[in-house]
C-alpha cells in the first residue's frame, strides 16, 4: 500500500514538473509572439506616415522626397499604364503643372513581410490642370524593402485610376 501511495507521488511530482515547464515554454511563447506584434506595429506605423507623406509631397509636386524615398532601382506603373523608373517619375513630378486642392490618401493596409512590405492605399485628389478642374481616385499599391540601416524604400509601384 505504501509502496503504491509512493508511486503516484512520484508521478504526480513528474506530471506537475512537466506542467510547469509547459507553462513556462507557454508563455515564453507568448511573450516572443508579443515583442514580434509589437515591433510589426511599429513598422506599420511607419509604412502608414510614409505613405501620408508620400500622399503629401504629391500634391506639393515636391520631386527630392521621391528621390531619398524610392530605391535607385525603382519601377512602377502609372495610371496611364506606362512604366517610370525613379528617374523617369522624378522628371514626371517636376514638370507636373497639377495644382492639388486636396490629396486624401486613405484605406492604407500594411502587410509586413521580415524585410520587405506591401503598402495598399487609396489616393483621392482635387485639383486643376491646364486650366481644368479634376476629381480622380486611384488605388495604390507600393512595394517597400528595409535597408540595412532600418529605413524603408519603395522599389515597386502601382497606380490604377478608379473609374468615375
Amino acid at each position: 500500500m505504501r509502496h503504491r501511495s509512493l508511486v503516484w507521488l512520484a508521478a504526480a511530482l513528474i506530471l506537475t514538473a512537466a506542467l510547469v515547464r509547459a507553462q513556462t515554454t507557454l508563455s515564453e511563447r507568448k511573450q516572443r509572439e508579443r515583442a514580434v506584434a509589437a515591433e510589426l506595429d511599429v513598422e506599420s506605423q511607419e509604412l502608414v506616415t510614409l505613405e501620408k507623406e508620400t500622399a503629401h509631397a504629391l500634391s506639393l509636386n515636391n520631386s527630392s522626397f521621391f528621390a531619398r524615398i524610392y530605391n535607385d532601382d525603382y519601377v512602377g506603373t502609372a495610371a496611364s499604364g506606362e512604366m517610370r523608373d525613379k528617374q523617369t517619375l522624378l522628371a514626371s513630378i517636376q514638370k507636373s503643372r497639377a495644382k492639388y486642392y486636396s490629396f486624401i490618401v486613405s484605406n492604407i493596409e500594411v502587410r509586413v513581410y521580415g524585410p520587405s512590405a506591401v503598402v495598399t492605399c487609396t489616393w483621392t485628389t482635387r485639383g486643376e490642370q491646364d486650366g481644368r478642374n479634376f476629381s480622380r481616385q486611384y488605388r495604390i499599391i507600393h512595394v517597400y524593402i528595409s535597408n540595412r540601416d532600418g529605413s524603408w524604400r519603395v522599389v515597386a509601384g502601382q497606380e490604377t485610376l478608379l473609374p468615375g
